[in-house]
């Protein structure tokens, strides 16, 4: 049995708990099946979030600064999926064909209803800030869960990921306003039509 507890030194900023957790008992056998689950679970996610954000950039035609640092991030993301096989390539375990697959056509169907949205740049920017935090939540638990197995090189993958995601998160939420002010001027020069996209 492994004794956990929460270390208030290796918490973020954004993270950081009001009071330390007590210690729990808990089995390696344990935390490395609910570790592996949720290292699938967060590869399915970055294949969800890569075509989100193709769809997303391929129909983006008044927002240059926007495609650009979306097209930067799918970058970062079709490294961190790489990243992520590699973490569970150690346990001799596979990404679930099943969870990628489910990701994908729901990244799909997310897009596809975007489209038809009137403000679909703004639709769009909402929901990927939205994820941006999910996938924060998500490798805050990846490192919690990898600290307990004693995992130094998945946590050293987790915090690197983990800093991509926060700064696409910090630069959607500065360029919304922006984005938004730019929209709007469009809609009422050359209508919504040129404007959501």
């Amino acid at each position: 049995m492994t004794t956990l507890a929460t270390s208030p030194a290796t918490a973020t900023a954004a993270t950081t708990p009001t009071a330390a957790a007590p210690a729990i008992q808990v089995s390696p056998e344990v935390a490395r099946e609910h570790f592996l689950d949720w290292l699938r679970d967060a590869h399915a996610m970055e294949e969800q979030a890569e075509t989100m954000m193709s769809a997303m950039s391929g129909r983006l035609e008044h927002y240059p600064e926007l495609k650009q640092r979306i097209d930067m991030h799918i970058v970062e993301t079709q490294e961190q999926a790489r990243l992520l096989e590699t973490c569970l390539a150690r346990y001799e375990t596979d990404t679930s064909t099943l969870k990628d697959m489910t990701g994908k056509v729901m990244a799909s169907v997310h897009g596809m209803a975007s489209m038809f949205a009137s403000d679909e740049v703004l639709k769009g920017g909402i929901m990927s800030y939205a994820f941006e935090h999910a996938e924060i939540a998500t490798y805050t638990t990846l490192i919690a869960g990898a600290r307990v197995l004693g995992d130094t090189e998945s946590v050293r993958v987790f915090e690197t990921i983990l800093g991509q995601e926060r700064a696409m998160a910090d630069w959607l939420a500065e360029h919304m306003p922006e984005t938004t002010m730019t929209y709007l001027s469009l809609a009422e020069t050359a209508g919504t039509g040129t404007a959501k996209r």
